[in-house]
């Protein structure tokens, strides 16, 4: 089975429903490899809110982007994977809880079937709801986490346990993410307290700052997640605000002094022997871009890479 994209050299790029790089909207999960799925909840932001109109903003700019990946041979990534876009989970907004419950049982549809998540986001609390759909069929998740924060406190505001700040705390406690074999990578920036890193650390996570990641260097940063997450399932969260705002201005908390956006990119296609379950890229917020939309491009670009790494992967294991 096969199911490409729309020919943007026949169908110009304005005309059209915007779906993930003109990919035809699911009518049945039957076939799919992989999936694109909005997941707009920012309920969890703590500070800017918008987030959840980021799963549309980032499709609008998608259909910029072209099927072949030249950085991995030349891989057509939807001739080697079956993609179809099934829009987006629902939620409850100005609910936290209710929200996660809601994106959780969306993402399980997708995982039970043997399918491959690509979450657009969303803040980063919505990446507890995936990870606890992906871990009641794979087992615990090891997770490469690019982020300029760590998003492990223990809570935010009133004692409140679940936010943007900290799922990858609640996903350790909840045995779902195996911390053991998982790396965050990116930190920067100043803190709230002097555990902010520490606080990882110390649940069984490594922890690599931006100068420690560029100091490492492509292939040795890319050895270095291989090496940590062992063949074990995996999954990628990205963070917008990993790279820095000259590059992606309009994400909910920005940081300066990260990647740019020629580094990020070198740095997801250096990757490689992942198993790779799920991934997402959060934290975009349109209301803060401007009118060239670079962050929401940058966001489908990240999500375009993630993808031809599992194409290529697939690619590696039909021989």
């Amino acid at each position: 089975m096969s199911v490409l994209p729309i020919d943007s050299l026949e169908t110009p790029r304005f005309c059209g429903v915007p779906t993930f790089m003109r990919l035809p909207q699911a009518t049945t999960l039957s076939g799919l490899d992989a999936a694109v799925i909005g997941l707009p909840s920012d309920s969890g932001g703590p500070y800017r809110t918008g987030a959840r109109f980021a799963p549309n903003a980032v499709r609008a700019m998608s259909v910029m982007l072209r099927p072949i990946n030249p950085y991995r041979g030349n891989i057509n990534v939807f001739e080697e994977l079956v993609v179809a876009d099934v829009g987006d989970a629902n939620v409850v907004p100005g609910y936290e809880i209710e929200s996660l419950e809601r994106i959780e049982e969306s993402v399980a549809a997708l995982v039970n079937a043997g399918i491959v998540p690509f979450a657009i986001g969303g803040d980063h609390s919505i990446t507890l709801a995936e990870i606890r759909a992906l871990a009641k069929v794979h087992g615990p998740i090891a997770l490469v986490h690019f982020d300029s924060h760590t998003d492990t406190w223990d809570k935010y505001f009133a004692g409140k346990k679940y936010s943007a700040g900290t799922p990858f705390r609640r996903g350790a406690e909840e045995a779902i993410i195996d911390p053991a074999h998982s790396i965050q990578i990116g930190m920067r920036g100043s803190l709230f307290q002097r555990d902010d890193i520490s606080q990882s650390i110390d649940l069984g996570y490594e922890v690599l700052t931006t100068d420690d990641a560029l100091d490492l260097g492509l292939r040795g940063l890319a050895q270095r997640i291989a090496d940590r997450v062992g063949g074990r399932p995996t999954f990628i969260s990205f963070d917008m605000d990993f790279i820095d705002p000259s590059a992606a201005p309009a994400v909910q908390t920005p940081e300066a002094g990260g990647p740019t956006a020629r580094e990020t990119l070198q740095i997801l296609r250096a990757l490689n022997d992942l198993n790779l379950v799920g991934c997402d890229v959060v934290e975009a917020n349109p209301l803060y871009d401007g009118p060239g939309q670079i962050t929401a491009l940058m966001a489908a670009t990240v999500t375009a890479e993630l993808m031809a790494l599992l194409a290529s992967q697939r690619a590696k294991a039909k021989g």
